[in-house]
């Protein structure tokens, strides 16, 4: 649960340091970045606490996560690429944590 949390409270404290003219759009794009965990819906069991989902998923594996990270590189595409990379960097935490690993 503590993990869901973080996937809300690490881009509002990011909005409120970088983003505070247009924090709405900045955070609602951020939080629309949590779509790429609809990958987890093409597994099976969709849920598994034990599984780490980075290197499990689709969308989770190492090539999406550089393309992520090259997204940061153009200002269009900055914030989705920082809600992506986020996202990416607290699920491989997640995994450390609950199973001593960086990804599958």
């Amino acid at each position: 649960m503590f993990h869901i949390a973080l996937h809300f409270i690490v881009p509002a404290i990011l909005v409120a340091g970088f983003y505070r003219k247009n924090w709405k759009l900045a955070y609602l794009i951020l939080m629309a970045t949590m779509l790429v965990d609809l990958d987890h819906l093409l597994a099976n069991p969709i849920y598994d606490p034990g599984r780490c989902s980075i290197g499990f998923h689709p969308l989770h594996t190492l090539w999406f996560i550089a393309l992520y990270v090259l997204l940061i590189f153009f200002p269009k595409s900055r914030l989705v690429g920082l809600g992506l990379t986020l996202h990416m960097a607290l699920d491989s935490i997640d995994c450390q944590v609950t199973n001593g690993v960086w990804s599958s």
